[in-house]
Order: C-alpha cells, then structure tokens, then sequence
C-alpha cells in the first residue's frame, strides 16, 4: 500500500500523552511529522500563524484555556481551517462529549485505551487510514 507521510498537529496537555504518541509512531517506524501544542489557545495561534496547516489534527478533549470542544467550535467557524480533519483523542466515552464532537464536525473520536499495545494498535489504524485519504493542501 502506498501511503503519503503525514504531517500531524497533536493538542495535548500531558506531556507523558505527547511522549506516548511520538514514541509510537517511532516503534511503528512511522516517518510521520508531529507538532505538539499544549492547548488550544496555543494551536489556534500556531494555525494562524503558519502558512502550511497540518493534514490532520489529533486533538484532546480536556484541557486547560481552551478545552478540545471549545477550540473545535472556533476552528469549525474559520473559512481557512474548517476542512482539517480533526480526530478527537481523549478518555472521555461520555456520549455527550461524543455527540457533541460529531454536531461540531469531528472526523473522528477515538478513546485512548488503557492499555500501551492497544493504544498503538488503535493509533496504527488511525494514521493507516488518514495516510491513504486525499487530504487538501492549502
């Protein structure tokens, strides 16, 4: 299968969460690129501020300033940043956060599971499918 090298923009508050996704993308020997914002304040900022926008956003929903529902809306709002395929990752099954997501235009919502060796299983079949998409460069 041929499949395109991402460029990701993972919004994380926890570092220890940061670190677990580019170690798995290592382990899966993965060349894609990660670009870490703490919060969505940060993210907005960087999205605005930078002429290439990232083929997808991993994004979590709990975080401090701007929460992931809160930064989704804004970005949802915006002609220029609206079409980025965002992908809800978070612990959070609560199916008000879910619907919520979905309402706002989320390309997907993927639970962060306990486990180390089914998070990477689960974060293998997210950037396997995302990587064979058509993604708009702009």
């Amino acid at each position: 299968m041929n499949s395109k090298k991402l460029t990701i923009l993972l919004i994380e508050d926890d570092a220890i969460e940061v670190m677990k996704l580019q170690r798995t993308i290592k382990s899966l020997s993965l060349d894609h690129t990660v670009s870490v914002a703490n919060d969505g304040e940060e993210a907005l900022g960087y999205l605005q501020n930078n002429a290439v926008h990232p083929d997808i956003i991993l994004l979590d929903l709990n975080m401090p300033k701007l929460n992931g529902v809160e930064f989704l809306s804004i970005l949802k709002r915006d002609e220029n940043l609206k079409y980025l395929p965002t992908i809800m990752l978070t612990t959070s099954s609560n199916p008000k956060d879910l619907k919520e997501c979905y309402r706002l235009g989320i390309a997907g919502y993927v639970i962060k599971p306990l486990q180390y060796e089914d998070y990477v299983t689960k974060i293998k079949l997210l950037l396997e499918y995302w990587s064979i998409n058509e993604l708009i460069k702009f």
